[in-house]
């Protein structure tokens, strides 16, 4: 290991920390939304420093590159510490972050799917299914804090009694379904097929990009970007118009979307079908 004195070391850290937010953004999409990402972002930061106390530079990999397989690794272990999973699942995904790191190192680079699948001595499919398990083993405690406010409740305060519903929550879940589906018609193409092929007939990231002709990190950028779209575009419904012209072509782009996810019917067509039941 390179010698590193602390001013060089606490620079190194402070130079890759926007680093760690991309870690975080790109772990996160996989997570439910319930995970802290502010938590995920305090364990790669941890893990950033790790990474930037064993870096060692005759190596010839750069610190980037070491230090994203470091902060994905705290990252995910920090996450695991409240997971659920079987010992089984436990085990596999220690073994599939040592190999990732391990062919980093190797290749100088992230190792891609069918590199990371073949060093596990698996198929593609069975590394899917395994990450799988990873993201959806992830649960919550009922004592949970979910406010912010000087009210304090728990996970167990807010759970939705699904089988008595109020009528002003089934009108607003019948416009939110309403507002979802304008907003999915009126994504740019790619990004709605990417959405519509993903979330909705379940084919696979290399079969969308098949399709469109470009690669699987594209598919998982425009899926990202049209996420970003669906979440702006549907929260605008909800909040008081802009008294200003928005200023900037991504500000007035932004807020064309949304004026015409607004528009794309009636407001009565969006509550059609919702069945009320009267208050006893």
């Amino acid at each position: 290991m390179s010698n590193r004195d602390d001013k060089d070391l606490h620079q190194l850290i402070e130079q890759h920390l926007p680093l760690v937010r991309h870690v975080v953004f790109q772990v996160a999409v996989h997570f439910p939304r319930h995970v802290d990402r502010e938590e995920l972002a305090t364990a790669g930061a941890l893990g950033l420093v790790e990474a930037a106390r064993r870096y060692d530079d005759s190596r010839g990999v750069p610190f980037d590159r070491f230090a994203a397989q470091r902060i994905r690794g705290a990252i995910l272990d920090a996450v695991r510490a409240a997971d659920w999973a079987p010992r089984s699942v436990r085990t596999l995904a220690r073994k599939l972050e040592a190999v990732e790191q391990r062919l980093a190192t190797e290749l100088g680079r992230v190792p891609s799917v069918d590199e990371t699948a073949e060093a596990l001595g698996m198929k593609r499919d069975e590394l899917s299914r395994l990450q799988d398990r990873m993201f959806r083993s992830v649960v919550l405690a009922l004592e949970y804090e979910v406010s912010d406010a000087d009210e304090d409740l728990t996970l167990v305060d807010v759970l939705a009694d699904t089988a008595n519903r109020e009528p002003s929550d089934e009108l607003e879940t019948r416009e939110l379904h309403a507002y979802l589906r304008d907003a999915v018609k009126l994504l740019p193409e790619r990004h709605r097929l990417v959405v519509v092929g993903y979330f909705l007939e379940g084919c696979k990231s290399q079969e969308l990009a098949n399709l469109l002709g470009v690669t699987e990190s594209r598919i998982s950028q425009l899926r990202s970007e049209a996420l970003v779209m669906l979440k702006d575009g549907i929260e605008a419904q909800y909040e008081a118009g802009a008294e200003s012209e928005p200023a900037g072509r991504v500000a007035r782009r932004k807020a064309g979307y949304a004026t015409a996810i607004g528009g794309a019917r009636p407001w009565h067509d969006r509550l059609e079908g919702v069945q009320l039941v009267p208050s006893t």
